[in-house]
């Protein structure tokens, strides 16, 4: 297996703090609607704004991957757009990671007020293959998603 890369920023490694969440067990589909939503946040803002969707009271907003995904009129007007949804599994991970990342950052000495996510994106990890049993000796194939979460906080 190949080494794990950060992508090149043309940033200062002292002011970055980095995380990487592996094999996360939530859809890859979910993952990249709340990176692009928290992306280029405030650390805390983010945090804010990650558990107000846990909590129900508002939603992320759906740019890619909206089939089937109905209008929500708790989104706000900054987003421009109305379809939306609350992928709480995706949003617990997420939060995760961007504490890990606050974290390497504070160690670095990194105040954490002034952190900002300067990168967020989710990549399509393996999948566990796995058969159900059907009629007639035959057998139907049940995938499931692994995704990876990368996070970089500029202080």
């Amino acid at each position: 297996m190949s080494k794990w890369k950060y992508p090149l920023l043309g940033i200062d490694e002292i002011s970055l703090g980095k995380a990487v969440l592996k094999n996360v067990d939530v859809s890859v589909r979910d993952l990249y609607n709340v990176c692009r939503a928290v992306r280029g946040m405030k650390v805390s803002k983010a945090k804010e704004y990650l558990n107000r969707v846990l909590e129900g009271k508002e939603s992320i907003p759906f740019y890619r991957y909206t089939k089937g995904t109905g209008h929500r009129g708790d989104i706000s007007k900054k987003w421009k757009i109305k379809q939306g949804r609350y992928p709480k599994k995706a949003v617990k991970y997420v939060l995760k990671a961007i504490e890990a990342a606050e974290n390497n950052a504070i160690n670095k000495g990194m105040e954490s007020d002034s952190l900002k996510i300067v990168h967020m994106s989710a990549h399509k990890g393996f999948y566990i293959k796995r058969f159900t049993p059907r009629a007639f000796g035959r057998a139907t194939e049940k995938n499931k998603a692994r995704s990876h979460i990368e996070v970089i906080v500029r202080g």
